[in-house]
């Protein structure tokens, strides 16, 4: 049985480009998936990034879902706590009641409480990198030692405070957040005195609640006890992505929305005719990766000549070497080998690809030639299952 392919999209702003050049190329990107045969289209959500316009990831999961018929529309991930489970419920509950059964609310686990409390206690950007363990690699799918580094921590605490945040606040318990998102939902939300709590835009509305996570920790945890289906990330975080699995599955109890557990897995993946033109377009993608990281943000995407050109030390190559070893770039061919292992190797019901790359046409290529490509793979094997575990598992 060939698993669905679905599309995590962050509406990278291209060269020279605009935030409302972004957000259109999203629009189209998503009715190309459509035709394609995507199952859904979630949206990312960052915040004060000059390179991503994904910012608001309602208002773009709304317009998108308006442009679209058939495919599943949803965000990866809704950040809380820079949005309250009220406004979350509201908002996506809206979209659904014009959407039925095409909205999937993805939750995050955004700890920045713990950012501020490390925020000035970051090396310098050219100290040397820690020595890190030996890459290891499991049945096929690479496994590279964990990322360490700690980079520029200053636009978060800038939004911090734009979001009037504080260290010393107390941070929000997630598995509470979430338990409210579920009770809005179903109705059975109640003020202090045990009255209920009325919100017409949540209150039955037909959408499914996910959960986005990147460690064994508490967001898998909180969506296994809560029965949810789970998004485990291996292109940010490739060096855990096994032990998250697991331990969303050990804690998994199933419930009103699922039976059983139910795992999307993440990769970055650029793909064009020839393996060698796909490098050429994933080259700027090491610099993307460090700004991000080292606290910069994400920024416009650099051409190929640019990244050629390029000088990279030591330590910023160590500080993005397990996100650029794990993307999956190549020909069709080679990238659905690629795919294909890591759901063999994860367990995946489903899996989600990112791709950017510097010009809207190669992305839109991109995910075209690989949607062919997964439908032939899947053809060689039997073809495509009408009903496959996500439905028996409720999850659709």
């Amino acid at each position: 049985m060939t698993i669905p392919l679905n599309i995590l999209d962050l509406s990278p702003v291209p060269a020279g480009g605009t935030a409302a050049d972004a957000l259109r190329n999203s629009v189209h990107l998503a009715q190309v998936a459509e035709r394609a045969g995507y199952r859904r289209y979630w949206v990312a959500e960052h915040h004060l990034a000059s390179g991503v316009a994904s910012s608001s990831t309602s208002v773009l999961v709304a317009l998108i879902a308006a442009a679209t018929s058939r495919i599943r529309v949803g965000s990866g991930a809704v950040q809380l706590p820079v949005t309250s489970p009220l406004q979350a419920v509201e908002q996506f509950g809206t979209v659904a009641a014009l959407h039925p059964g095409r909205v999937d609310l993805g939750l995050g686990r955004f700890d920045i409480h713990k950012i501020l409390r490390l925020a000035g206690t970051a090396p310098a950007p050219d100290a040397e990198p820690p020595v890190a363990p030996p890459a290891r690699v499991v049945d096929g799918l690479l496994i590279p030692p964990p990322a360490r580094f700690r980079g520029d921590l200053s636009t978060y605490v800038h939004l911090a405070h734009l979001l009037g945040i504080r260290p010393e606040d107390p941070t929000p318990d997630y598995d509470t957040q979430v338990g409210a998102i579920l009770d809005h939902l179903s109705g059975a939300a109640r003020r202090p005195d045990g009255q209920p709590v009325t919100v017409p835009a949540a209150a039955g509305a037909d959408l499914d609640v996910w959960i986005l996570g990147s460690s064994p920790g508490e967001s898998a945890r909180v969506a296994g006890e809560r029965g949810l289906p789970f998004a485990a990330s291996y292109h940010t975080s490739p060096g855990t992505v096994l032990e998250t699995v697991q331990a969303y599955r050990a804690a998994f109890r199933p419930s009103a929305r699922l039976t059983a557990p139910h795992v999307v897995v993440s990769a970055d993946v650029v793909v064009a005719e020839t393996d060698e033109r796909a490098q050429e377009l994933a080259a700027p993608y090491a610099q993307w990766v460090l700004d991000i990281r080292t606290g910069v943000g994400a920024r416009p995407y650099a051409t190929p000549e640019e990244a050629k050109a390029r000088h990279w030390t030591p330590a910023e190559r160590a500080i993005v070497a397990d996100r650029v070893d794990t993307q999956f770039v190549g020909s069709p061919a080679s990238v659905v080998a690629k795919l294909a292992t890591l759901a063999r190797v994860t367990g995946a019901d489903e899996l989600l690809v990112t791709t950017i790359t510097t010009d809207h046409a190669d992305r839109v290529r991109s995910t075209e030639l690989l949607a062919t490509a997964w439908a032939e793979h899947g053809d060689r094997r039997g073809g495509w299952a009408e009903q496959d575990r996500a439905e028996a598992g409720v999850v659709r």
